[in-house]
């Protein structure tokens, strides 16, 4: 890898929204992609806005239309909200400009189709970073190999839950958290098991719920909405035929090959050789690090790097593309229609 000093080529780079997330995850990652950060627009936050720019040396603008005419932008990074996401992703792509957008990026599957229709040539990825984690690229490594391969089943566990009435939220267009968390254990779903094919969601008297999907490829899915202390919150667990894999807190990944085994008569988990057992696989913290790193760890370098490099390379994005993000609101959407009945995804 490289950091940003050490790339020839750069794009030129205008951000959108430089709110908490954008200023906390997104703007440090500039040290590590080939990006020249031309300039940041912030609707809400005049002074904010300002103040960034005068700290990464680039110009401030208060509407989006002004910095297209102001500046030539190769591409443009959208952390709004998602009710804005659709409208300044169809501006950036009918202007030619490449677009990443952050999560949710709309409202709903069939605001994407309509970006659909204006995307064109130009890049677009979605920070889904879930589906970005080298947590994540292990289990597909895994899942996709010759060797281990056929995912039988898959659990997301993540403090996510449908909303009261989510038949009717959905058709209200209300933004909720399943809105707006939905999306990550969702996108890690799909990133290993692939498309799905029907959606069927149970909500408890409790609040809480589990959504059970059912991929084209027969394998069946489970995101568990977990409730549960604050951190860690979140756990994967991928089931092959003779092999598991588990992520714990996106840190942890553990490959369960099993050993030979014989009921009543194995006398030693620790048999000899180095093909059965477990393996682990997790960063280290004594040095100060890439590979320890939120930003490296929970997917944001990955999905910016896949994104800078396919802009950079002229070649489509495929990983966190429109295709992929209408299937993950799809499912959601389909989630919230259930009320305990099996719903196609794609009908």
């Amino acid at each position: 890898m490289n950091y940003q000093r050490e790339y020839s080529r750069r794009i030129r780079l205008g951000v959108i929204g430089v709110g908490a997330h954008a200023y906390r995850n997104l703007l440090p990652l500039l040290s590590y992609l080939p990006i020249e950060l031309q300039a940041v627009c912030n609707f809400s936050n005049e002074e904010a806005g300002r103040r960034t720019a005068a700290q990464y040396g680039c110009h401030y603008y208060k509407g989006a239309e002004r910095m297209y005419e102001s500046e030539k932008l190769d591409a443009v990074l959208l952390c709004a909200s998602p009710q804005a996401h659709t409208t300044l992703a169809c501006e950036a792509l009918d202007r030619g400009v490449h677009v990443f957008t952050e999560k949710p990026p709309a409202m709903n599957s069939g605001e994407l189709e309509r970006v659909l229709t204006h995307r064109g040539d130009r890049v677009y990825v979605v920070g889904y970073k879930k589906a970005f984690m080298p947590a994540t690229d292990k289990a597909v490594e895994f899942a996709q190999s010759e060797k281990y391969g056929r995912v039988k089943s898959i659990l997301a566990s993540y403090p996510v839950n449908l909303p009261p009435d989510p038949a009717g939220s959905l058709a209200r267009g209300e933004f909720s958290d399943w809105l707006a968390d939905s999306c990550h254990p969702i996108s890690f779903l799909l990133a290993v098991g692939g498309r799905v094919k029907t959606v069927q969601a149970t909500q408890g008297p409790l609040g809480n719920s589990v959504c059970i999907l059912e991929f084209e490829n027969g394998a069946l899915g489970i995101l568990h909405g977990a409730t549960g202390p604050d951190l860690p919150v979140e756990n994967y667990s991928v089931y092959g035929d003779n092999w598991d894999l588990q992520i714990r807190n996106t840190d942890t990944v553990i490959l369960n090959r099993g050993i030979p085994f014989e009921l009543g008569r194995t006398e030693s988990f620790t048999v000899p050789g180095e093909e059965y057992g477990s393996i682990v696989w997790r960063p280290q913290n004594c040095k100060a690090t890439l590979e320890n790193k939120a930003l490296f760890v929970q997917g944001m370098y990955a999905e910016m790097k896949h994104f800078c490099d396919c802009v950079l390379e002229g070649k489509p994005a495929t990983r966190g593309t429109l295709e992929f993000a209408i299937q993950v609101c799809r499912v959601s959407e389909a989630a919230m229609r259930s009320c305990g009945q099996k719903i196609p995804v794609n009908s």
